[in-house]
């Protein structure tokens, strides 16, 4: 058996960009087998093929939101990736930044059927492969907006902070079965996850970053990867990063 074969398969969900496209080039590099998935086909087949000189890929194209077509997704992967060992659950969105009484309920619902219900659609369908394993990763997604409350962050902040809850509650569902989990809580990542949030608005994304060195997608997979790679004994419960240049600033005082 290669080493190629005895690596875990790693399933990641949101591989056509950012976080989950620079996950999939790491693990990828170091031979993991890779499931990548994601609603931009054109990109999944590009990735594919610039993954597979260096280990076996198998891609799909899949909303997360659509509870049917991940329970088909995990019914149909090969024979050879439906061993899923390491779960990375990246598929996510942040709509706008006005705040809440001038924010689109559309976004609002998109987020939480994203973040929220795509998350535990995943997740469910993932777990008797999982549970089948010795030992198990899932990497859950948060963000620091989960933890800490900022104007415009509403329901995003609050979808995230489900995601930190619910990875904690699945801890104390499998303590002793091998399944470990982790809430990795990032801070300001320059992406195309923020293009997105401002909807394509170039001009506000280069002015969050300016003057500033936010962290890379690159940094938030060499963490993932460094999780994933700790001794079956060791659980990192959560883990937030944030750039040097960011921390936290005074409460807000309104004064009349």
């Amino acid at each position: 058996m290669t080493e190629q074969q005895q690596l875990p398969i790693v399933l990641i969900t949101g591989a056509t960009a950012g976080f989950g496209l620079a996950t999939a080039k790491k693990f990828a590099k170091h031979g993991y087998p890779i499931i990548i998935t994601g609603r931009r086909e054109e990109r999944l087949i590009a990735l594919k093929e610039a993954l597979t000189p260096l280990t076996k890929v198998h891609y799909a194209t899949l909303d997360v939101r659509d509870s049917e077509a991940v329970e088909a997704f995990t019914q149909a992967l090969p024979d050879d990736f439906k061993n899923v060992a390491i779960l990375v659950n990246n598929a996510g969105l942040a709509l706008g930044t006005e705040p809440a009484d001038k924010a689109a309920l559309s976004d609002w619902h998109t987020m939480i059927d994203t973040n929220v219900t795509g998350l535990v659609n995943v997740t469910h369908a993932l777990l008797p492969a999982l549970r089948a394993q010795p030992s198990s990763t899932i990497i859950n997604l948060a963000s620091i907006a989960g933890n800490w409350p900022y104007p415009g962050s509403h329901v995003y902040g609050a979808s995230k902070a489900f995601v930190a809850q619910f990875s904690r509650n699945l801890r104390c569902d499998f303590a002793g079965t091998g399944i470990r989990v982790t809430s990795l809580e990032p801070g300001m990542a320059e992406s195309e996850f923020s293009l997105v949030r401002f909807k394509g608005d170039e001009d506000k994304y280069k002015q969050v970053y300016s003057g500033m060195t936010a962290l890379q997608s690159e940094d938030i997979a060499d963490i993932i990867f460094w999780i994933a790679e700790q001794p079956a004994h060791i659980n990192i419960n959560s883990l937030e990063v944030m750039p040097t240049s960011q921390a936290w600033d005074n409460f807000k005082v309104v004064r009349k």
